[in-house]
């Protein structure tokens, strides 16, 4: 089918500022019947396994969004939590424009995390309009024609105006929003039991609370341990505000229910996600500092809206920060988002900096990935990528600005990420299990590729641990794993962190294992550095400074196809820190990369019959949560 948009002379630029420009026929193979007939193989049958005191890997995405989100709906989804459910399982679902859709493998668990504010109300005004006989227009039909005249009335008169500030979406859904609020929560946790199966498949009841103040991204995904969960969710409508959030979550824990709160896209909030201040600008304190701890023991730092690890210009001296980097306030305006304050790696750091000060520290969490995507799917493999927003980006020539109304300068698809994925180390596959796991922070982020990795670290690991058959046991024994911190040293040793990592069976092989280290110096400064403590080949023991060689680049860009002839299957090590100090206060944690491989544009612009956009190929990875260690006189803060 061809995608006909028919040439325009002239650039116009409405009241919103969004210009339209000259566009010209192109084919879009998203748009094409599909007949892989993968898509009408059954869902494949999960494993159970049993439980293991040492733990299994569990992967799992807690940020997906369905129609009853209003941003979703408004942008074409019409997809449920069934939906969403039985594509985390493995089962083909329709995308929103109308081809199926499928993922290469199941989840272990999953959550549908609809946005608290007017849930469900963008849902319920559409269906009374079609029960009163207004006519609903097919998206594809929409895409697929090139109706300017309908997507020009649609998206600028109805999607900005519910997409636009707080007044306008409360104007539009305030008045009908609880009636439609509580149906919608109810559908999302009867949907969550009904696919719970213990053992194979688990679900957990969640939701989204979006603040948003000044367009600056405060949101976090609240998850509960259990089926116990509140009669309506408390959402940004009634605070903006975290800690009132916290206090209404204090509230629920009173009446028996359990949940925590996991802070995402920090990379858009303008430096205010972990800014050293409360919400009000007033000073924090050490009852703060432990409700935020509390209530937020990780953070989720790779997803489709880019990564919040690291930013290039916190990080000069990390030639790998420069990754999936989205940096703009999500605002019509697109200004720049401040790096600083908006990071998880120079969080921590802020964290010590307060140990070092204030003797408490409020930023001492772990690290997952997840989606974030609003087609009831996790769409993170790169080359069966299909998008977040329908109407924006859900096919191939929309993504990368062949076929769309707007200007290339103003297509955000194009960095956004297909990512990403959480990793929990748990005993067995079940909510109580999973959850205690995303509490105790053994978890880790991946930008989508499921690439197994442990990490340890304790004083005196033999070198040769990881190759031991006890590896795992002795590990736990005698140190913590990611998420935890160092047991009191036995004697002046430097600590040792054992780290195993093993290729996704579906994907690339590995580059390298890098150790992050943050610390904080006698004067309270806190400082970073990073260590590369595993590569494969030779690179390692033949570097001559700091930095080893790159690993290479199989990728074609004319075919989007790598081969995994470099790289490592696995990498291992136990690696001792060269620069410990006793008297620093110090957390570490391991990357691990991926050979580079084609980006999702790349596999789409080889479809489209165009150049693919930089950047053109990726190095896909896992970031596990850090280690800490407190010196002697200071180790009651842990807690903290």
């Amino acid at each position: 089918m061809r995608v006909f948009i028919r040439s325009c002379l002239a650039k116009i630029t409405l009241v919103t500022g969004i210009g339209f420009t000259a566009c010209t026929a192109v084919d879009d193979p998203t748009l094409n019947a599909v007949s892989d007939p993968r898509f009408a193989e059954p869902a494949p049958k999960q494993t159970v396994l049993p439980h293991d005191p040492l733990r299994h890997v569990f992967w799992g995405d807690l940020h997906i969004h369905t129609s009853h989100s209003y941003d979703a709906y408004t942008f074409g989804v019409r997809a449920t939590p069934d939906d969403a459910y039985r594509y985390a399982q493995g089962e083909t679902i329709e995308h929103a424009i109308g081809y199926p859709i499928r993922a290469r493998r199941p989840l272990d668990f999953a959550a549908v995390t609809d946005h608290a504010e007017y849930l469900g109300a963008a849902r319920q005004r559409a269906e009374k309009a079609q029960a009163n006989g207004v006519e609903q227009v097919s998206l594809r039909e929409v895409i697929s024609t090139g109706n300017r005249l309908y997507i020009t009335f649609n998206f600028l008169k109805t999607t900005l105006t519910q997409m636009g500030s707080t007044d306008q979406r409360e104007a539009t859904f305030g008045q009908e929003s609880e009636t439609a609020s509580n149906e919608a929560w109810q559908d999302i946790r009867s949907a969550a039991e009904r696919h719970n199966a213990p053992g194979r498949f688990t679900t957990f009841i969640g939701y989204e609370w979006s603040s948003m103040p000044n367009e600056e991204n405060l949101h976090r995904n609240v998850i509960y341990r259990s089926a116990r969960t509140p009669s309506r969710p408390f959402s940004a409508r009634d605070s903006e505000d975290p800690e009132d959030l916290w206090r209404a979550l204090e509230t629920q824990r009173g009446l028996g229910m359990e949940m925590i709160s996991i802070p995402h896209n920090a990379n858009v909030s303008n430096g205010r996600m972990y800014e050293p201040t409360r919400f009000d600008g007033s000073p924090m304190d050490e009852a703060y500092s432990i409700a935020r701890i509390k209530n937020e023991p990780i953070s989720e730092i790779l997803q489709i809206k880019g990564q919040s690890e690291t930013h290039p210009s916190l990080s000069s001296k990390d030639e790998f920060a420069d990754f999936e980097i989205y940096d703009e306030v999500m605002s019509t305006d697109g200004r720049p988002s401040q790096p600083r304050g908006s990071y998880a790696r120079a969080a921590l750091m802020t964290g010590l900096e307060f140990s070092a000060t204030q003797g408490w520290n409020p930023f001492r969490f772990g690290f997952i990935g997840s989606s974030d995507s609003h087609n009831a799917s996790y769409a993170v493999e790169e080359d069966n990528f299909h998008g977040k927003l329908p109407m924006l980006d859900g096919t191939a020539g929309l993504r990368l600005g062949e076929t769309t109304w707007l200007p290339k300068s103003q297509i955000r698809s194009l960095k956004w990420g297909a990512a990403g994925l959480a990793a929990v180390w748990a005993e067995e596959n079940n909510r109580a299990s999973i959850f205690d796991g995303l509490r105790r922070k053994e978890t880790y982020a991946t930008s989508g590729p499921r690439i197994t990795v442990r990490f340890f670290g304790g004083w005196r690991y033999p070198f040769d641990l990881t190759q031991k058959p006890n590896f795992v046991d002795q590990a736990y024994a005698l140190g913590a794993p990611m998420g935890g911190t160092l047991p009191e040293s036995p004697g002046p040793f430097a600590p040792r962190f054992a780290i195993f990592a093993q290729k996704d069976p579906l994907g690339a092989n590995l580059d390298r294992i890098q150790m992050i280290k943050g610390w904080v110096d006698e004067t309270g400064q806190s400082h970073e550095k990073i260590y590369d403590v595993a590569a494969s080949g030779a690179r390692l023991s033949s570097a001559r400074s700091e930095s080893i060689e790159a690993v290479g680049n199989t990728v074609d860009l004319q075919t989007a196809r790598y081969t995994n002839t470099i790289g490592a299957t696995k990498l291992e090590v136990v690696w001792e820190d060269p620069d410990f100090n006793p008297d620093h206060e110090a957390f570490w944690y391991a990357r691990v990369l991926e050979i580079p491989t084609p980006r999702w544009s790349t596999y789409d612009a080889v479809a489209m019959g165009v150049e693919p956009p930089e950047p053109s190929t990726l190095q896909e990875r896992a970031i596990t949560s850090a280690i800490g260690y407190a010196p002697p006189e200071t180790h009651h803060l842990s807690k903290h």
